[in-house]
This record gives C-alpha cells, sequence and structure tokens, in this order.
C-alpha cells in the first residue's frame, strides 16, 4: 500500500496595502491565493485545499516583498512570481494570457477570447475572470468591457480603476479601444 502524498502547509501572510489587507496563500515556492479580507481569502481555499494545514509566516517565497514592490511602482514585480492557480484547462488558459496583458494596458473581454482561440467563448472568458484566485499577480484588473468600461472586480470597482491608474491606464476606456474603433468613431463624428 503506497502513502498518500504529503501536502505542504499553506503559508498565509497579510499585507496593508492602499487597496486594504491583501492576505496571501502560497505552497511550494508558488503563489496560490490573493485576496482583499481573510473571509474572501477562505472562500477561495476551502474547496480548493481541503483539509490543508495553514501557517502564518512572513512574507513567504519573498512574495510579499514582490508584491510591496509592484505596490511601490515596480510593475513587473509580480510577473515573477510563480502562481498555482488550479482550475480547469480553460480556465487556466485565460489566467495564463491574462499575465501576458502589460501593466498599463488593457483588453475587453472579446479580444481575450479571441487571443486564446475561442472566439465565441466571451462569456466564459469573463466567467473565468471572475473565479480568479491570484488577483493582481494574476491580472484580471487588465480586462474591461469592450466600450472600456470598468465592469466587474471581484475586489470592487474602485480597486480595480486604481490598479489601472497605478499602472499608467489613467483612462482605462482609451487603453481598450482599438485604434481602428477610434478611427471609425472619429469618421461618423466629422461633417461630411
Amino acid at each position: 500500500m503506497s502513502a498518500a502524498p504529503v501536502r505542504s502547509a499553506l503559508l498565509i501572510d497579510e499585507i496593508a496595502s492602499p487597496l486594504g489587507r491583501i492576505v496571501i496563500a502560497a505552497r511550494d515556492g508558488r503563489l496560490c491565493a490573493l485576496e482583499f479580507g481573510r473571509a474572501r481569502m477562505a472562500r477561495h481555499l476551502t474547496p480548493r485545499f481541503p483539509g490543508s494545514r495553514r501557517r502564518r509566516l512572513r512574507d513567504p517565497f519573498g512574495i510579499s516583498t514582490k508584491l510591496r514592490a509592484y505596490l511601490s511602482g515596480d510593475l513587473t514585480a509580480v510577473d515573477r512570481i510563480a502562481v498555482e492557480t488550479g482550475g480547469t484547462a480553460f480556465q487556466q488558459r485565460v489566467w495564463h494570457a491574462l499575465r501576458t496583458i502589460r501593466a498599463g494596458r488593457t483588453m475587453s473581454y472579446a479580444a481575450m477570447a479571441r487571443a486564446i482561440g475561442h472566439r465565441a467563448a466571451v462569456r466564459a472568458v469573463g466567467a473565468a475572470n471572475g473565479r480568479n484566485p491570484i488577483s493582481i499577480v494574476v491580472p484580471c484588473h487588465r480586462l474591461v468591457g469592450g466600450d472600456g468600461a470598468l465592469t466587474g472586480y471581484g475586489g470592487g470597482l474602485w480597486r480595480k480603476r486604481w490598479l489601472l491608474e497605478h499602472e499608467g491606464a489613467a483612462d482605462p476606456a482609451a487603453q481598450a479601444i482599438r485604434p481602428s474603433t477610434a478611427r471609425r468613431r472619429d469618421r461618423s463624428r466629422s461633417p461630411r
């Protein structure tokens, strides 16, 4: 009879930030969850890691330091954080693609669906984005409505706006509109 694999404890840290308390959970060198507040974190961890041991540890694997660096202006610091997202194959594809959107840029849900090769899966992209267990590091805040509107963010739209402004996307709507779309709009407004 073989022994069950030993699971590492989830290492929990809390960080004060302009966005409020950020709680992180990590194991085996990877960030597993990032949430705003303990209650929201518990809702993520319990189904993914039932019966897991949890231990408080300051700055597990240097993740808290990298997150603080991001919040202080080093926008690429979170790119160096390894993640363990869990999720379905489709969700993982969306979450991986989110990490390719550079800081200060946004993308519409429809553009993301096209980018991952599922043109008609706009709602599924939105659902996957909403289930992202690692906000900020897997930057779900960079997805916006087709018109650039700030739609949906589990941490609250004020946090989404703060993150986008922090990254230099001061006008998220302008960032999401493709130049060809902007040209069509300009033509429609000009006198004929």
